[in-house]
């Protein structure tokens, strides 16, 4: 075929794109979930993506959080993260479903009908050991009970994308960071999902990595911050598009915390006022 003739070739659509704008087609509903999660692939231009679909609709109330807002909320968290410049929350958007808006995420990990699907991070991220003292390459979080009357220390990696993981978390208040959020993947990478019950006004960290916890944070994670704060003025892009996600006191108190954080330069304490350990731990 002459030159002139050939058929442009398409454009490279991302992930985004694909997940935003591609036909959403629901597979099944991951049954232990505590809100509607349903495991879904989206389609476009050839290319299938699966995907896990949260809608609105399926979300139960919480007394603490304002109903109908979770989806938004796991939007803006990786709005948050990927501002920092880290690939940590699978991508995520909100779009119209069969079953109504809802958040749509990329689905990293194995399929709901693996043999290892639900066990949560493996003993390289999270452990229980015994003694007092955590070994090489380990962080203390707290002693847990694992039996009546026996307790073990719970440990986790002093790992880079840990840390800057918990970082995260105290930038957007999580309230939620449970075990099982967490997923090593094949490539050496680590994801974290489920970040519904975070941005909140009021302090409501509770994670277990706790680990840094009154550390002086790494420089690498204080020029995220710097650059985080500077996306958050007023006009930015970012800004606007959490203003479309969380309200308008939410959006000043992530502020906030961004702030406290350059301040202070280090990892944020347990505060007193709230359980700093989710339970169950997975």
């Amino acid at each position: 075929m002459p030159a002139a003739e050939r058929i442009p070739a398409q454009p490279d659509v991302t992930t985004g794109e694909i997940l935003a704008e591609g036909e959403l087609t629901v597979l099944g509903r991951i049954a232990d979930a505590s809100n509607a999660v349903l495991y879904s692939t989206v389609e476009r231009d050839g290319r299938t993506l699966h995907c896990v679909y949260k809608p609105v609709s399926g979300e139960r109330p919480l007394w603490d959080f304002p109903d109908g807002t979770l989806a938004e909320r796991e939007v803006a968290a990786h709005e948050v993260c990927r501002a920092l410049g880290w690939d940590l929350v699978p991508p995520t958007v909100l779009r119209e479903g069969p079953f109504g808006t809802g958040m749509v995420q990329l689905w990293v990990g194995p399929p709901p009908d693996a043999p290892d699907f639900g066990r949560g991070p493996d003993e390289g991220l999270l452990a229980l050991v015994e003694g007092e003292e955590p070994g090489p390459g380990w962080k203390a979080v707290g002693l847990a009970e694992v039996a009546e009357g026996r307790t073990a220390l719970l440990v986790h990696a002093d790992h880079e994308a840990l840390r800057r993981l918990a970082t995260l978390d105290a930038v957007i208040n999580n309230a939620d960071r449970k075990g099982g959020h967490l997923l090593p993947l094949p490539d050496g990478r680590i994801q974290a999902i489920d970040h519904g019950v975070s941005f909140h006004t009021e302090n409501k960290l509770r994670t277990l990595l706790w680990g840094w916890a009154g550390e002086p944070l790494p420089e690498e994670i204080r020029a995220a911050l710097e650059g985080l704060r500077a996306e958050l003025a007023e006009g930015r892009e970012l800004a606007e598009r959490l203003a479309g996600l969380l309200t308008a006191a939410e959006c000043a108190a992530l502020r906030e915390r961004v702030d406290a954080l350059r301040e202070s330069g280090t990892h944020p304490l347990p505060g007193g006022e709230w359980p700093a350990i989710p339970w169950p731990l997975v």
